[in-house]
């Protein structure tokens, strides 16, 4: 059910995709979380939406106005790519809803672990709240919209009871803090590659200087 997912697709830092769970009044949480990214975001963001089964795909159309981001309709066992959006096509019911986010989010914690962050957002029902235990339960991170600024506080509500330690921030602190995120994991993947890369050096050199 879920693309921008596999060992050899997300990129190379230590938190490697974001998946982003909304419901009713999610259009505008949406949007305004997108315009908070900052220009130079590069991880694979993947947006489970709910819809009517009959509704009109226009949903990565109406985000693309909201990111520099390439921004794609979802096609199953699609690889990720950085700098990419994807939004999930309508999916079989699961819970009365549809795409499912607590499938979406169970994907994510399996094939990330520690590298996934799960963002659950405005919504009229529960979905997502044990998927976002399974993405933390799995080492990776939390964000759920602040009830109090949601137009349907059910969703958030149900994750905050799933996930008491999720960080609780209003849509638009949470974009700002995705690419806080990324950047800080960013450095330190690099420092680490750096470190490996002094000691492979310095054993080399050791190895050259003890030859007779």
């Amino acid at each position: 059910p879920l693309a921008a997912i596999g060992e050899d697709a997300v990129p190379d830092v230590d938190v490697g995709i974001v998946v982003v769970g909304a419901s009713w009044g999610g259009l505008q949480a949406l949007s305004d979380l997108l315009d908070g990214l900052p220009a130079s975001f590069d991880l694979p963001v993947v947006i489970v939406q709910h819809r009517g089964k009959d509704a009109e795909s226009l949903l990565a159309m109406l985000l693309q106005d909201h990111t520099r981001m390439r921004v794609m309709e979802v096609e199953d066992k699609q690889p990720s790519v950085e700098g990419t959006l994807f939004s999930l096509s309508v999916d079989e019911q699961v819970r009365f809803s549809r795409p499912s986010i607590d499938v979406t989010f169970d994907s994510a914690a399996s094939a990330c672990g520690s590298r996934a962050i799960g963002v659950v957002l405005t919504g009229a029902n529960e979905d997502g709240a044990r998927g976002l235990r399974r993405i933390v339960d799995a080492g990776g991170r939390a964000i759920v919209q602040d009830p109090a600024t949601a137009e349907v506080r059910t969703m958030p509500m149900a994750a905050l009871r799933s996930v008491p330690e999720a960080e609780r921030l209003t849509v638009r602190q949470i974009g700002p803090r995705l690419g806080q995120i990324a950047g800080e994991k960013a450095a330190a993947a690099a420092a680490a590659r750096s470190s490996k890369l002094k000691l492979h050096r310095g054993s080399e050199s050791s190895g050259t200087q003890a030859r007779p």
